[in-house]
């Protein structure tokens, strides 16, 4: 499994993957990301130009896959900005606390996973940037 660090608060990590001729199998276990997930949820049939995200949380980890197509996840610490392109199933993006993500640029069909560290708590979200900001000083 390969992990490569893009910042402090953001990692790409390989999921281990099962070549077959009759289609490919990745796995997500307890010890392939860095935390317990109580949580799955999937975006889809996400419209052109649409954006989902736009939010940060307190505590809670996340970890999204690109399942099928592609998208941007464009990520703000408060000091740095980074966009990452996710389009293979068999790779997702760790995203640590503190950060404010919006995804864009869906491709059509395209599904993203994601396993979160939290059950749904309405309280760890940061749905402003301005508090955001202010969060992180």
């Amino acid at each position: 499994m390969t992990k490569i660090y893009l910042s402090g608060l953001v990692q790409i990590i390989e999921l281990p993957k099962i070549k077959d001729p009759r289609g490919n199998i990745s796995i997500v276990e307890k010890n392939t990301i860095p935390f317990d997930f109580k949580r799955v949820y999937y975006l889809y049939d996400v419209p052109s130009g649409a954006t989902r995200g736009g939010h940060a949380h307190r505590e809670q980890l996340e970890f999204l896959i690109a399942l099928a197509g592609s998208f941007d996840v464009v990520l703000n610490d408060g000091n740095e900005l980074l966009k990452i392109h996710l389009n293979r199933p068999n790779f997702g993006l760790f995203i640590r606390q503190g950060v404010w993500r919006e995804l864009e640029n869906f491709s059509s069909g395209s599904v993203c996973l994601v396993l979160a560290s939290e059950v749904f708590d309405e309280s760890d979200y940061i749905r402003d940037f301005e508090t955001f900001k202010s969060f992180k000083n």
